[in-house]
């Protein structure tokens, strides 16, 4: 979700220079069940625009109906939806309304922590009851200071104890690194985007590929496997082996040894996977038996993919299963919600 406030400040910035204002919708509390969950957020636009959404369609309008009154007197204020008459969803979502004018100080810490892929957290201070309320809003704490979103003063510690508090901790933002630039690389490239990852493409040198074949990519490094720079895989990037060269591939896997990513896929079948293995432990006897566990080959999921667009497919489910720590079936075999 990391990335849904990055496109909600980045449709701010743009907007500022419009000279539009700007009204943040959170969703901070729910009774129930609901197609979205507590702490999801859109921007809406003095010119109506909307950016993100907080359910599958129908809350919204009612959302900038509310935020009308926003926009003139700059009070926040909350407001409640039943989805139980209107949705089928069951659930009472309670959603807070406000005034978005970060200040330069907050937009420095965002794209600071963005860039340098720091985690921060979001404190939402609310009622339950529908209308305009004192003190009610959200900041944003990047390390020790915290920072509101509607660029206002408030004593924390003096309302405190009259609001609920809705919080969380925003990790950085999911990055995928591709390992690879033939066909099947670019689709996998454009779907991963699409779910909101950053995704960086690495390719050989002597390959003539570039940024520009790579709708969606965040970064592009043409280098040999041992110039690498890794430093920022960490535990929310999944990476996937696929550049169809045996010898790169078990040469990459050598380089990644030592980090511990949530998710390394390798592409191509299983006597592949285990002759690369075989070779690689023959380099790194040593290796940490959790570095192997990480290893996922052949890379997705069996859905009988077979075009490179179903393989991405594939390939980005198995992801999303891993980090959400959750074994694939038909949702029809589920017992209980949807959502635990």
């Amino acid at each position: 979700m990391t990335h849904e406030i990055k496109d909600i400040i980045e449709a701010y910035l743009k907007a500022k220079e419009k000279g539009l204002k700007a009204v943040l919708a959170s969703v901070v509390d729910l009774t129930g069940s609901s197609y979205r969950k507590p702490g999801v957020r859109m921007l809406i636009l003095e010119d109506g625009s909307m950016i993100g959404a907080v359910s599958g369609g129908c809350v919204e309008k009612d959302i900038l109906r509310q935020s009308e009154t926003v926009f003139k007197n700059g009070i926040s204020k909350m407001m409640t939806y039943d989805g139980r008459y209107r949705l089928g969803c069951e659930g009472v979502l309670y959603i807070l309304i406000e005034i978005f004018q970060p200040n330069e100080s907050f937009v420095n810490a965002f794209e600071s922590a963005i860039k340098k892929r720091q985690e921060f957290k979001i404190y939402s201070y609310y009622k339950t009851t529908e209308g305009e309320h004192k003190g009610i809003g959200s900041f944003f704490e990047f390390g020790n200071e915290k920072l509101s979103v509607s660029n206002r003063e408030v004593k924390i510690d003096e309302i405190a104890d009259l609001l609920h508090l809705f919080s969380q901790t925003m990790p950085p933002c999911f990055k995928l690194m591709i390992f690879g630039t033939e066909h099947d690389a670019v689709r996998l490239c454009e779907l991963a985007r699409f779910n909101g990852w950053e995704v960086t493409v690495i390719s050989g040198p002597l390959e003539s590929k570039t940024i520009d074949n790579f709708p969606g990519a965040c970064a592009f490094y043409s280098v040999s496997p041992d110039a690498l720079e890794l430093k920022s895989i960490d535990d929310e990037t999944a990476i996937v082996l696929m550049s169809h060269n045996f010898a790169n591939d078990l040469k990459y896997l050598i380089e990644l040894k030592d980090l511990r990513p949530v998710y390394l896929g390798m592409l191509g079948p299983s006597k592949r996977r285990e002759k690369i293995l075989s070779e690689f432990l023959e380099y790194c006897p040593d290796v940490d038996e959790a570095f192997l566990d990480l290893i996922y080959g052949p890379a997705g999921l069996n859905i009988g993919a077979e075009t490179p667009q179903e393989i991405a497919i594939s390939i980005l489910s198995e992801i999303l299963s891993v980090t959400r720590n959750t074994r694939p079936i038909p949702l029809k075999e589920k017992v209980g919600r949807i959502h635990s």
